[in-house]
């Protein structure tokens, strides 16, 4: 983008056709064209209008508070002076948005990188300054004496949005402020605004206490804030569902499962905190509140002590499959993590019973040293009474399976006993881990009956 500037007024070299590509892909050029095809109330003029674009009819482009002016030719070879007009934002106005500007470096910075910052013009709006131009906003007129947007006035709003796309400083020329001016602005009351806090920070130093009355007070504590109150369910993630398209391979659907999935593990990871033993009626709790699920395994079925480890890609499908997430996402999980959808049904089955380490039980075989296979084959022998033991044949390094019965023992890397049982010719958890194989295969038992 070329042209000169002053700094009420900037004029843009007529700009090449656009043929095949957007107009704007930013979300405040968006927004301009928003404007413009919202309040055209013929929609043929606005396709005339973009065509016209495309083809490189828009002369040099004039901006300047309040109008936008450029010449567009028709296929003809008539011409047509044609100028669209936007409200100017008054002295006062100005200087609110000023001040909302320098609240934040972010918005500084943005602006100086030719970017509009979002929370910037929400932060307007709800102080009443519209920036970006709404229905109605703009009023076009034109040589051609067309009384709504013509297809001059279209090609020009078109054109004027390539610009916006690369300088956000043209719109606010249109509203009446050029970019020396408002840069100079901007500095002037960022470091009025620092020296102010400066002062500020200087004033509320403390003067300090004697040690001897800072040595008495020590055993002297304050009351400790209350406990958090907690929410009776997780958190609503916002919507992703709005006009802007998604980034290249970027799914908002997909993206607003996990942000609902975050949320409903940080609702339960704070209903841990709060419940944890040893927390005292003033809110503190003991470091380990939050690490006692480690070693059960499961909490509610989802196996959130797993949450606490670093979990591969593969293992991380089967526990937001564990959720019972839509159908669609089960099937995506499953190939994502390279799994039939039979086969993920089944791990979300092991994941539910005892997460990671459950899952770690299916899929993996581990092999016990000499010293382990001989502890776990003692206590298979004094689990039971002589005449209620089952009869074992082991079926690999650390299985034990029930001779006629579709029964299995796994054992399990940290001493646990998990249950499985035979269906349909495959091997699948049938319950939680015990310390004790005979409980374990009790609670199958039980399970069958």
């Amino acid at each position: 983008m070329s042209g000169y500037a002053y700094d009420d007024e900037r004029t843009f070299a007529a700009m090449p056709p656009a043929r095949g590509s957007a107009f704007a892909h930013t979300w405040w050029g968006r927004a301009w064209l928003k404007a413009l095809e919202d309040t055209a109330l013929d929609g043929e003029q606005l396709k005339r209008g973009r065509r016209q674009a495309r083809a490189g009819a828009v002369g040099a482009v004039s901006v300047r508070p309040g109008r936008i002016t450029a010449v567009v030719k028709d296929r003809d070879g008539s011409s047509y002076r044609s100028d669209v007009l936007l409200q100017e934002l008054s002295d006062d106005d100005w200087d609110r948005l000023l001040d909302l500007a320098v609240e934040s470096a972010g918005h500084i910075a943005a602006l100086l990188d030719h970017e509009m910052p979002p929370h910037l013009v929400e932060d307007a709006a709800a102080a009443g300054l519209e920036l970006l131009p709404g229905i109605g906003d703009l009023d076009p007129e034109c040589g051609c004496e067309a009384w709504d947007h013509c297809p001059h006035t279209t090609a020009l709003c078109y054109q004027v949005a390539r610009l916006l796309d690369e300088d956000p400083f043209v719109l606010l020329l249109m509203r009446g402020r050029g970019e020396r001016a408002l840069v100079e602005a901007l500095q002037e009351r960022s470091a009025a605004r620092a020296g102010t806090e400066e002062a500020a920070v200087e004033d509320s130093v403390p003067e300090g206490v004697p040690a001897e009355e800072a040595f008495a007070a020590r055993d002297i504590l304050p009351p400790l804030p209350a406990p958090p109150v907690l929410p009776p369910t997780p958190g609503e993630p916002p919507s992703l569902d709005t006009e802007t398209a998604p980034g290249p391979g970027i799914d908002p659907s997909a993206l607003e499962v996990l942000a609902a999935d975050a949320a409903a593990r940080a609702h339960r990871l704070l209903a841990e905190a709060l419940a944890a033993p040893g927390r005292d009626r003033a809110g503190t709790g003991s470091a380990a509140g939050t690490g006692t699920v480690a070693g059960a395994g499961t909490v509610s079925g989802t196996g959130l002590g797993a949450e606490q480890a670093d979990l591969t890609v593969a293992q991380d499908a089967v526990r937001l499959a564990a959720g019972s997430p839509p159908s669609w996402i089960a099937a995506r999980l499953a190939d994502g993590s390279g799994r039939r959808r039979a086969e993920l049904d089944v791990a979300t089955r092991a994941w539910r019973f005892g997460g990671a380490a459950g899952l770690a039980v299916l899929e993996e075989e581990w092999t016990p040293g000499p010293e382990a296979l001989a502890r776990a084959k003692a206590v298979l022998t004094e689990a039971w009474e002589d005449d209620a033991r089952p009869v074992l044949r082991q079926a690999g390094a650390a299985r034990w399976t029930v001779v006629g019965a579709e029964a299995q023992l796994r054992l399990g890397a940290d001493g646990r006993w998990w249950p499985f049982r035979k269906e349909r010719g495959q091997w699948i958890p049938a319950g939680p881990a015990d310390q004790d194989p005979a409980a374990a295969l009790a609670a199958l038992s039980a399970r069958e009956e």
